[in-house]
């Protein structure tokens, strides 16, 4: 197999919990940068990160790099780009995305059509026709350009790895698959402690903290773009990938996770959710207020996305449901809390400042991840 270097996108903020995952599947960090992980694998890495990633957005094959600041420059480095590696004489290729910062280069729709006319240059000369068909395998290109340096890339996922296949239904402010699962690696929790989301709208958080704990790979039930791609791997290494994302399921894990929400009809869609995902038989999901949380175990966690006033006739509310959030978290004895808010006033209305707070973008959303730390459970004998 031949060595290829790989771009990860992440939520600005996240880079060191996916530079973790990156090394436990055992690639070699190329690149970190804000918002955005280059690593360095065999072909098969393609389908592994793929399959076992929680946390990327996608993953790109990093086709080429280069300095460029006028659209000539773009045109010569784009063409100069052995594409025929990648690409079949019958691809259907396009700039899906072109992003610029700091450069001379700055507009996307010129960029995006440079790049393609550039890429149909070196097909031709590969292929020696002056008309493609276009009707193949899909091979989406991004290209983005930050301080005239040019990095363009294939994406290998198609749609969104935060689209795992199981949450058909959501609510009005979802956190997605990707930023929860992040969020929760960045806890101390583990499968063997209890976990409670009392605003899990449609079980976000539950769910993939369920298939963290049972070893259920987040792409085990979705399709890839790269699949379908002739000249990148095979199709044995996606059929490895699905053995291996089979064989690491834990079919014994016994877990404590719950889901709460005021909404009854969340509840059920985040049990529709769970049943899709494979994992409703380790998550408890119930109507519930936050004011009527409790638990009769020690050393658990709450985990949580509260609601933090999108709309403005809901902000007046937020002193009130924050006490609240803060009342029924005392008296939990020694749990741990963990929310993500854009709510800048939370810890005042808590009423405990965090141990930790952690700056996440959600989106364009600058959001505060606040750790409200318990002890540790005494170790078993």
């Amino acid at each position: 197999m031949s060595r290829i270097e790989l771009i990860a996108p992440c939520h600005f903020g996240l880079e060191s919990v996916l530079k973790k995952e990156i090394l436990d599947l055992g690639y070699e960090i190329v690149q970190v940068e804000d918002g955005r992980i280059t690593f360095a694998g065999e072909e098969d890495a393609v389908a592994r990160a793929n399959m076992f990633i929680r946390t990327a957005e996608r993953i790109m094959i990093k086709c080429g790099s280069f300095k460029a600041v006028t659209f000539d420059e773009l045109f010569e480095g784009t063409k100069s780009i052995p594409w025929e590696r990648y690409l079949t004489r019958d691809a259907k290729f396009w700039v899906s995305k072109a992003t610029s910062n700091k450069s001379a280069l700055f507009s996307p729709s010129d960029i995006q059509s440079i790049v393609k006319k550039a890429m149909v240059e070196r097909m031709k000369q590969t292929y020696h026709v002056s008309w493609f068909t276009e009707d193949g395998a899909e091979y989406p290109v991004r290209v983005f350009i930050f301080k005239d340096i040019v990095t363009i890339g294939l994406d290998t996922s198609g749609v969104s790895l935060h689209k795992r296949g199981y949450r058909k239904l959501v609510g009005k402010a979802p956190i997605s698959e990707t930023l929860a699962s992040a969020l929760i690696m960045l806890t101390p929790w583990n499968k063997d402690r209890v976990l409670v989301d009392p605003f899990c709208g449609s079980g976000t958080f539950p769910i993939e903290a369920a298939m963290i704990g049972a070893r259920i790979a987040p792409g085990i039930d979705r399709d890839f773009l790269a699949s379908e791609w002739a000249k990148v791997g095979d199709k044995k290494m996606w059929y490895n990938a699905i053995d291996e994302a089979n064989d690491m399921i834990d079919h014994d894990v016994k877990m404590n996770i719950q889901g709460y929400d005021l909404d009854n009809e969340m509840v059920k869609c985040a049990m529709e959710n769970a049943r899709a995902a494979g994992v409703d038989e380790h998550i408890h999901f119930q109507q519930r207020d936050v004011k009527d949380l409790r638990h009769p175990k020690k050393y658990g966690f709450i985990i949580t996305n509260p609601p933090y006033g999108e709309r403005l006739e809901d902000r007046e509310d937020l002193p009130e449901l924050y006490k609240t959030i803060g009342e029924s978290f005392r008296r939990l004895d020694d749990w741990s809390m963990f929310l993500i808010t854009s709510y800048s006033e939370a810890e005042k209305y808590i009423g405990r400042k965090a141990d930790k707070n952690r700056k996440i973008y959600n989106g364009m959303i600058k959001s505060y991840f606040y750790q409200f730390m318990g002890p540790k459970p005494p170790k078993r004998k």
